[in-house]
């Protein structure tokens, strides 16, 4: 877990390094990625456009409050997604949202009744979601 977190700052510092500001970085992904996108992004010590997670769990939920960069506790807004499955994944997903939102995060949710995967409904709201974070293109 902490050895990708540091592979995933590693390429956050590289794009801070070329000169893209913290808050025009998003850092997204699902599952698995997702949860590294949640663990990563909420622990980073700058204020980032977003974390963008999709169909996962809050890994080491326990040590956030801890770890999160201190002074701003709702540094990131959060676009979650959690999809019907027969398994405990949507449990975990929603144990994240209410560990997120009682540690005041503002946390943009959505459900989709589906597998383990992406529809086209959610990628409508990844688009929408993505401007508003990152504002206008010019």
């Amino acid at each position: 877990m902490r050895a990708s977190q540091a592979a995933i700052e590693a390429l956050v510092a590289r794009e801070r390094a070329r000169g893209i500001p913290a808050a025009a970085i998003v850092l997204a992904g699902f599952s698995q990625g997702g949860a590294m996108a949640l663990h990563t992004g909420l622990r980073h010590p700058e204020r980032l456009a977003g974390v963008m997670a999709l169909s996962c769990s809050l890994p080491l939920a326990d040590t956030l409050a801890a770890e999160a960069a201190a002074g701003e506790p709702r540094r990131a807004d959060l676009h979650g997604a959690r999809h019907a499955r027969p398994d405990d994944s949507k449990a975990r997903a929603q144990r994240a949202h209410e560990t997120l939102t009682g540690l005041d995060y503002k946390v943009e949710w959505h459900e989709y009744p589906m597998p383990h995967s992406v529809c086209m409904e959610e990628v409508a709201d990844i688009a929408a979601w993505l401007g508003q974070v990152l504002g206008p293109r010019r």
